[in-house]
C-alpha cells in the first residue's frame, strides 16, 4: 500500500533566521553533524520507510540543494516506478511563487494527477529527526482519517513557535492553532501542549478539494497549520492526530533547527555520551552523499601531540598537534600546532593555523583563521566583525578571513 503514497517534501523555505548560514543557500542545503546536509534526515526517513516516490519541492537558493541532491540520492530505481525528484518553483498556476505551504502543493497538483496515488504525505525539509512514517500510514488507515497530522508534547511556553493541536480522547482533532500565545493544554497536564510536526497524510482526494477551495479564498495564506485543518475541522472532515512517541509515551527526539541557537544545539546534541539522536543505529541508517576524502590525520608536532575529545571528526581532517574539544568538524579541516578548538561547528575546508583558539562558534566552509586569531573569547570584537546568536554563539560566514 506505501507504493501508493506519493511524498512532497517541502525545501523551499528563505530561512532568514538562519542567516549567515543561509545567505548561498536554502535552509535544507545546510550542512549538519559533519557529513550531512539537514535534509538528508527527512529523505533518510522516506527511504527507510519504504517510502520511494519523493517529490522536492524547491525554490529560494535552491542550487547547492539540487547538486547535493542529484549527486548523493539516486538510490532508488526509476525502472521499479520509483524516483526522487526536485522541483524548483514554476509558477504554472500564477505569477505567484509558493505563497504558503498548502499552495506549494496546490502549484504542483498537476504532479499528483500523473502520479494517481491513493495518499499523500507531506513533510518539511528542515527538521531533525527519525520517523517510521509506515507507523503514521497505519493509524491512518486503521481509523479511516481524512488526513492525520503528526504531532509530539512540547512545554507550553513554545508554543509560540508550533501549530498547537487540541486533540479529544479519541485521538480526533478538534482545534488548531497558530502559534498561540495562549495555548489548549493537553488534558491531565500542566504545562504540556500538543505540537504540530508539520507532517500531514492526506486522502488524496479529500486533500485536492481543500486546496481547491483554499486556493479560492483571499483572506487565507494558504498554509496547512494556518488555514487547510483548520478549514477542514470546520468542514467535518475527519482530522486525526499520530503522537511521535516511545514505548513509555514519550515523546521521541525531533528538533526544529529554523534558528540559528537551535540549529547550534541540535548539533551539540549528537555529542552527548547518552545522545537521544543516535548516528551509528544500523537499522536506520541515514544517508548523505560522500565525497572522496583520505582517513582523519593525528601528527605529533615539537609543542605535542594532536588531542581530540568528545569530538565527531570527518574525512579528510588533519590535526597537526592541535586541541579540539565538545566539537563537529565537516570533512577536510586542518587544525594547525597549538591551536584550540572548543565547543563548536567547523564546516568543511576551514583552515586553523598554528595557536588560533575557537569556542561557541559556527565556522561556515572555508573560512581561515590566522595564526594567532581569536574567536569567541571577546564579544565586543566579535558583534563587530561576525553574527552572534541570542546566546552569544558566535558565527562566522563562508569564505570569511578573520582578521
Amino acid at each position: 500500500m506505501l507504493r501508493d503514497v506519493l511524498t512532497f517534501i517541502l525545501a523551499g523555505g528563505r530561512g532568514q533566521r538562519l542567516d549567515p548560514l543561509t545567505r548561498d543557500r536554502a535552509k535544507p542545503a545546510v550542512p549538519f553533524g559533519g557529513i550531512y546536509r539537514i535534509i538528508d534526515f527527512t529523505l533518510s526517513n522516506c527511504v527507510n520507510s519504504g517510502l520511494r516516490r519523493v517529490h522536492v519541492l524547491t525554490q529560494y537558493k535552491s542550487f547547492s540543494l539540487q547538486k547535493h541532491l542529484l549527486a548523493g540520492w539516486d538510490v532508488v530505481s526509476s525502472q521499479l516506478g520509483e524516483f526522487i525528484d526536485v522541483i524548483p518553483a514554476q509558477q504554472r498556476i500564477g505569477a505567484d511563487w509558493y505563497r504558503g505551504t498548502a499552495d506549494a502543493i496546490y502549484q504542483n497538483i498537476y504532479t499528483i494527477n500523473d502520479t494517481n496515488p491513493k495518499w499523500v504525505l507531506v513533510l518539511s525539509g528542515d527538521h531533525i529527526y527519525k520517523m517510521n512514517y509506515a507507523e503514521m500510514f497505519e493509524q491512518h488507515i486503521s481509523q479511516e482519517a481524512d488526513v492525520t497530522v503528526g504531532c509530539l508534547r512540547m512545554p507550553k511556553e513554545t508554543s509560540k513557535d508550533f501549530g498547537v493541536i487540541e486533540v479529544d480522547s479519541k485521538g480526533r482533532v478538534k482545534g488548531f492553532q497558530e502559534k498561540p500565545d495562549k495555548p489548549k493544554i493537553i488534558p491531565n497536564t500542566k504545562d504540556k501542549i500538543s505540537a504540530s510536526m508539520g507532517i500531514y497524510l492526506f486522502n488524496r482526494d479529500i486533500l485536492e478539494k481543500e486546496l481547491e477551495i483554499d486556493a479560492a479564498l483571499e483572506t487565507s495564506q494558504h498554509d496547512f497549520g494556518r488555514d487547510v485543518i483548520p478549514q477542514m475541522i470546520k468542514n467535518k472532515r475527519k482530522v486525526c492526530a499520530y503522537n511521535f512517541v516511545n514505548d513509555k509515551g514519550q515523546s521521541k527526539y525531533w528538533r526544529d533547527i529554523g534558528t540559528r541557537d537551535a540549529y547550534y544545539h541540535a548539533n551539540m546534541d549528537l555529542l552527548k555520551a547518552d545522545s537521544e539522536f543516535n548516528l551509528y543505529d544500523k537499522t536506520w541508517p541515514v544517508r548523505t552523499f560522500h565525497e572522496q576524502y583520505p582517513p582523519v590525520k593525528m601528527v605529533r608536532t615539537e609543542s605535542g601531540s594532536g588531542t581530540v575529545i568528545n569530538s565527531m571528526l570527518s574525512g579528510g581532517c588533519i590535526i597537526e598537534g592541535g586541541y579540539v574539544e565538545r566539537s563537529i568538524l565537516s570533512p577536510n579541516v586542518k587544525i594547525g600546532d597549538g591551536a584550540e578548538v572548543r565547543n563548536s561547528v567547523i564546516m568543511e575546508g576551514v583552515i586553523v593555523e598554528k595557536g588560533a583558539k575557537i569556542q561557541n562558534a559556527i565556522l561556515d566552509k572555508e573560512v581561515r583563521v590566522p595564526a594567532g586569531s581569536r574567536v569567541g573569547y571577546d564579544q565586543e570584537q566579535d558583534r563587530k566583525h561576525f553574527v552572534l546568536t541570542t546566546s552569544g554563539i558566535v558565527i562566522v560566514p563562508k569564505r570569511t578571513q578573520v582578521a
